[in-house]
């Protein structure tokens, strides 16, 4: 199997951060990223197949060639929030995303600090980096080629 190409790489898993999933063609190289189905339900069923119907009728006559990368699941989220806050070298800032995430909602908690941080930057590289790992799996893990 041939290393991985990076720049497909990141963008898939910025799609993924951004909460669609994605179908990537191993012959043509092609990217097929839909918002989450969650967004079927808020624009309605209807609305959501009208307006992605080339990229369904593309995804149903490509499945056989198709890579599926999913949308982020909550718990996988939180492991990278967590991750983040352990290799965080600032004691007192590692100490409020600590309380930030066993507290309830965790998610904004953390976001807000971060937010009004001198750290936002970091955390992002972190969870790109995380993200794109998460992607190398899958291709792995599907013995595929991208």
């Amino acid at each position: 199997m041939n290393k991985p190409d990076q720049k497909i790489i990141n963008e898939i898993a910025q799609e993924l951060d951004c909460g669609n999933e994605c179908y990537f063609n191993q012959k043509t190289k092609e990217l097929i990223c839909l918002p989450n189905a969650e967004l079927m339900e808020t624009a309605g069923e209807d609305y959501y197949k009208e307006m992605f119907q080339d990229d369904f009728k593309k995804i149903e006559s490509q499945k056989k060639d198709l890579i599926k990368f999913e949308v982020l699941e909550s718990f996988e989220s939180f492991k990278i929030m967590e991750d983040y806050k352990n290799q965080v070298e600032d004691d007192k800032f590692q100490e409020n995303l600590d309380q930030a995430l066993i507290k309830r909602k965790p998610f904004q908690n953390f976001k807000n600090l971060i937010d009004n941080s001198e750290y936002r930057e970091q955390w992002f590289e972190f969870k790109q980096r995380e993200i794109e790992k998460i992607v190398v799996k899958t291709i792995e893990r599907k013995n595929a080629s991208i």
